[in-house]
């Protein structure tokens, strides 16, 4: 059995499917190991279907129970004939994709790790914060659609984000005036900026490696300006634009949530929702009024 590694805590455990394919096919190769009935799955899935449907795989109630199993396994003790091995086996296993699909909406407690298996944890509604926390787990392959949207502080801009402002440079990179608006985002992959040209008002895309008193250094991946330096005017407006990044995410930020939700043995607190789409709109602010979408990054 192929299980993923991730750093999500040992109360929830996950069993997925990774994804092999056959060089010039494009179909899944079987695996080349025994028959196991109480594996994931004997065929090779993807964690995305053809109608973008998540794949989450299998979903153990008890980790201890599991690994009991798969040494007996691993060891030839039991191969699937010892109904007093097996039935714990089966009544331990929930195939997550067969549970409903449905939308909770909440207030943010946490969040923490990343975009693959990352959770954000939730109180559902406008509940206090003594209300039953429900944690919405992200795929572990990075495949859940995660939408952060609103207005955040000059001290979210940290080294590693990508920002989008307009100014205009010098022939260094050099912005010429305080920038007074700018767009935290997540550009879409393979995205590849327009390269900037001095003298001119430009839409710079880049990723921010220093921040310092209102400073900020940028790279820029294309063209012969790499290096961008600008400073922030004192009252800049920082909007977050559907950005996809977990430590953006703050408590008291609104959420919405579409995911196949357990709330019984092993979920965490009051329900695990295995998410499949996650919208976060920050709570200090008003959404944005202009949005452009993330195809657009370079748009002059």
């Amino acid at each position: 059995m192929k299980r993923f590694a991730s750093s999500v805590p040992p109360v929830i455990r996950l069993g997925i499917v990774v994804t092999t394919l056959v060089a010039g096919t494009g179909h899944a190769r079987a695996q080349n190991t025994p028959y196991n009935p109480y594996a994931d799955s004997q065929d090779v899935l993807p964690p995305v279907a053809a109608d973008g449907t998540l794949h989450w795989g299998t979903f153990y109630k008890s980790a201890a129970i599991q690994q009991s199993y798969q040494r007996l396994w691993s060891l030839g003790a039991c191969r699937g004939t010892n109904r007093a091995i097996t039935a714990p086996v089966e009544r331990n296993r929930l195939v997550i994709d067969n549970l409903p699909e449905a939308s909770f909406t909440g207030t943010v407690r946490e969040a923490t790790g990343s975009l693959a298996g990352g959770m954000i944890a939730f109180t559902e509604g406008t509940a206090a914060t003594s209300a039953p926390v429900v944690v919405a787990q992200l795929h572990p392959a990075g495949v859940t659609r995660l939408a952060i949207g609103g207005r955040t502080s000059t001290s979210a801009l940290k080294p590693g984000l990508s920002i989008r402002f307009r100014a205009e440079l010098d022939d260094r990179g050099r912005v010429a005036d305080p920038v007074a608006r700018l767009d935290i985002v997540t550009p879409p992959a393979h995205f590849s900026p327009d390269p900037l040209r001095s003298g001119t008002t430009e839409t710079v895309v880049g990723t921010i490696q220093q921040a310092r008193q209102g400073t900020l250094t940028l790279r820029v991946d294309a063209g012969r300006i790499r290096r961008v330096t600008m400073r922030l005017a004192p009252d800049a407006t920082v909007m977050i634009v559907d950005a996809a990044q977990v430590d953006l995410i703050a408590p008291g930020d609104r959420l919405e949530v579409t995911g196949r939700r357990w709330s019984g043995e092993g979920a965490i607190g009051a329900g695990t929702v295995f998410a499949s789409h996650v919208v976060v709109h920050k709570a200090t602010t008003d959404e944005p009024q202009e949005q452009a979408p993330a195809e657009t990054l370079g748009a002059r």
